[in-house]
């Protein structure tokens, strides 16, 4: 497995972007294949905010992260975030996840930045387990979520 920037590989995106559509579908029912690839293009950066990144064997995407400047919509005093977080169900549960958090932290740091923010609806106990503590609740799209900070590391 590998950890590309989506600006080296972003021809793998459109693999992921069906599974992200149906994953999020309850909350974005009128999303489209289309919005969604324009939102990854804004993302097709390396050194400076949004930058995204694509888990892969080879020609087959695995999952995706990004390091945003703002990701919650009412929470701009914040920044940078960790965000756009999807494994695909086929290759979950072998540490993909947190191997994508981790490339975000490391861009954090290298930019410069001593926090690291991001909010979840429900994986809340996936974060902790990486060392993510929990801020205070939000809401997102009515959804009731929790927004949950860390120092980013560098190794």
């Amino acid at each position: 497995m590998r950890i590309s920037y989506l600006k080296e590989r972003p021809e793998l995106v459109l693999q992921l972007i069906p599974g992200l559509l149906e994953h999020w579908r309850y909350v974005v029912p009128d999303d489209t294949v289309e919005a969604r690839a324009a939102r990854f293009r804004t993302h097709e950066n390396q050194d400076s905010l949004p930058v995204a990144w694509i888990a892969h064997e080879g020609d087959i995407a695995l999952g995706t992260s990004a390091l945003r400047q703002y990701d919650h919509p009412d929470r701009k005093d914040l920044s940078p975030w960790l965000g756009g977080m999807y494994v695909e169900p086929h290759a979950r549960r072998r540490g993909i996840g947190a191997q994508l958090a981790h490339v975000a932290e490391r861009k954090a740091v290298q930019l410069g930045h001593s926090k690291l923010y991001l909010f979840t609806h429900g994986q809340e106990p996936f974060y902790a387990e990486q060392g993510w503590t929990y801020m205070e609740p939000t809401n997102w799209r009515g959804l009731n979520c929790s927004i949950m900070w860390r120092v980013p590391r560098a190794v």
